[in-house]
């Protein structure tokens, strides 16, 4: 049937519909109370309708439509639909794959907690989303610091015969060994999801009740590490806001908007105190109300949601729309949830806080932007300057670093879009050249790097690599090298006999800041206030900072080696282990006997060896010999 037919059949019931254009594909899905009279509203004269629905209109070539028992599986299936296809006129969170959670293997038989940032259904329980991955990490540590959760990632138990260090630091309470029993394991771990739903208070009176049983069995040891615990969690307890004098848990969502964008801040409100906040961009809200926009996004986001609160306090909300969200949320909370917008007192003002919080968030995002139009204005500018057919969205720097010729190391600093792309930055130890020959290392590295290049790309097209598991398949649009016209020959030398002499090569020499180019007998100044030798200084600045870094922790690790050789006892194997369990001198000078014995290979005596010779060390200092 033609749209016009289709119109003249559809049902005053619930349901969902979806707009196609002339392609096919789908860029608009919305659901209605009553298919009849929503649908057909798109279809009036567009005299009162808004530039949106006018443009959908023009690109719609189709609809269809899809009856529901209820506005509320309307509303599922639209979550769902939108999440699948992402129309165009849809408003969406952005990215919204690429969120971190926080997991708690509960499908395992020993859980753990990690980060993912895919929500499958396996039985595992999910907090988040979060918009901060510094943030996850941050909770992961502190969970760790509290709770002696295991952090390997196997699933099936068959017992070792020893456990790993964590154990023996008391990180891990050692499953892999049996040393726990699995009742006490599977407390912990409740222990731990109290934690992350913001109910500490019952986690305190779990714990404080724990430890006076320990203490009246005289199990002092256990009393005193659940003591510990306690401590941790009411430390963050107080760094913790109250924010209402009850103790109900509730989310406060507010938004703000600018002439491109939309941010939505929502507040975590658990026992009535904040726990934190995140914050949200929004695509495709033009011409949308404020009330549409909030909307669309409490569907996606209490959509993915594990947690839901037993209050939603909201700045805006479609009008009829408050009611079908509550019944929805609490069939999947399995208890009632309201949804309110408060027009009067401490809610009222909790919801201003949130929205003045929206509002400083959209500036920061604005100003980011900016600072990549910026970069993006930089890169233009160095591309003039430099003669480059365009600008070089991803440039190589590379630098060396020795001591007299020892221990020689380069590193590989990587800009994208003029910023610091530091999960791309590679080190190479050099190992062909014999003492303080800048040059040849220089030549080393470079034939290393894009050798590797042209190995990754071959597995990749045939299949034997991913790309996720490639690190030198991706090529620069410019190299920097640190240096004059001799590294800069001996690189291009090596580029050019792997078939990538094609790639933009450049000397910056520190001392006047010039760049020479193959082929140009005259050096490139650039102006001493331009941009784009700021930006080159930067990138050149940071491949030297990580090429020094590398080489100091080289030479640390090789004081710890020889340092270690005096210490009777300890021969290759043993010094090895030590030096993979502990990253400084200091780190085992501080480390007690138990976790010195817990090193493989390790055993008391030799424990003991270790200790005593760094406290020896220690008293000589201490009296000046």
């Amino acid at each position: 049937m033609t749209p016009e037919e289709k119109l003249k059949h559809l049902p005053a019931k619930p349901g969902v519909y979806l707009f196609r254009d002339a392609g096919g594909n789908i860029i608009y899905v919305g659901k209605a109370l009553s298919l009849k009279n929503r649908v057909r509203s798109y279809f009036q004269s567009g005299a009162g309708q808004s530039v949106k629905v006018r443009s959908l209109m023009d690109r719609a070539a189709d609809f269809e439509y899809i009856v529901t028992d209820s506005e509320v599986e309307a509303l599922i299936l639209e979550a769902n639909l939108i999440k699948e296809h992402r129309p165009r006129y849809n408003v969406f969170l952005k990215d919204d794959k690429s969120y971190p959670y926080i997991k708690v293997t509960l499908n395992e038989e020993y859980p753990r907690v990690h980060i993912t940032r895919r929500v499958v259904k396996d039985g595992g329980r999910y907090y988040g989303p979060y918009t901060r991955v510094g943030a996850v990490h941050d909770t992961l540590v502190l969970l760790r610091r509290i709770f002696p959760l295991r952090t390997c990632k196997q699933r099936d138990f068959a017992l070792k015969s020893r456990p790993c260090l964590n154990h023996h630091i008391k990180k891990c309470l050692g499953p892999c060994c049996g040393l726990v029993d699995k009742e006490n394991y599977l407390a912990m771990v409740r222990e731990v999801c109290l934690f992350l739903e913001g109910k500490q208070e019952e986690l305190v009176k779990r714990l404080t009740r724990r430890m006076e049983e320990a203490s009246a069995k005289l199990e002092f040891e256990r009393a005193a590490e659940l003591r510990d615990q306690l401590k941790a969690v009411k430390d963050v307890l107080e760094k913790q806001k109250i924010i209402s004098a009850g103790t109900e848990d509730q989310d406060a969502v507010a938004m703000a908007r600018g002439v491109d964008d939309c941010c939505v801040m929502v507040f975590f409100i658990r026992g009535g105190k904040l726990l934190g906040r995140e914050r949200f961009i929004l695509a495709g809200t033009e011409g949308e109300s404020r009330a549409e926009v909030l909307t669309a996004f409490l569907k996606q986001y209490y959509h993915r949601a594990d947690f839901i609160p037993s209050e939603i306090l909201v700045s805006d909300v479609e009008p009829g729309e408050a009611e079908v969200i509550a019944s929805w949320l609490a069939g999947k909370k399995g208890s009632r949830v309201q949804l309110r917008v408060p027009v009067r007192g401490e809610k009222k003002k909790l919801i201003e806080m949130v929205s003045k919080n929206a509002l400083l968030a959209l500036e920061e995002v604005q100003l980011e932007r900016a600072a990549r139009r910026d970069g993006a204005e930089d890169l233009a500018l160095l591309a003039s300057a430099l003669g480059l057919p365009k600008p070089p969205f991803r440039m190589e720097c590379f630098d060396i670093s020795n001591t007299q010729g020892t221990e020689t190391v380069a590193s590989m600093a990587v800009f994208e879009e003029g910023k610091p792309a530091s999960d791309q930055y590679r080190r190479f130890k050099i190992k062909t050249v014999q003492g303080p020959d800048d040059f040849a290392s220089m030549h080393e590295v470079i034939y290393r790097r894009f050798k590797r290049a042209g190995e990754e790309r071959e597995l990749i097209n045939t299949g034997r690599l991913s790309t996720m598991q490639a690190k030198f398949n991706r090529l620069p649009d410019a190299v920097i090298i640190d240096g004059g016209k001799g590294q800069l020959s001996v690189a291009l030398e090596a580029m050019e006999k792997l078939g990538y002499g094609h790639i933009p090569v450049f000397g910056l020499a520190k001392e006047e800041e010039l760049l020479f180019a193959p082929g140009r007998p005259e050096s490139i100044r650039l102006p001493r206030d331009s941009r784009a030798l700021y930006l080159l200084q930067r990138l050149r600045d940071e491949a030297h900072r990580f090429a020094v870094s590398f080489h100091r922790q080289l030479r640390t690790k090789r004081n710890l080696k020889s340092l270690l050789d005096e210490i009777e006892g300890i021969g290759d194997v043993r010094r090895r282990e030590l030096l993979k369990a502990f990253p400084s001198i200091e780190a085992i000078g501080r480390a007690t006997i138990e976790e010195l014995a817990g090193v493989p290979g390790m055993n008391r005596k030799a424990a003991e060896a270790v200790a005593g010779f760094f406290a020896g060390a220690k008293e000589k200092e201490d009296a000046g010999i």
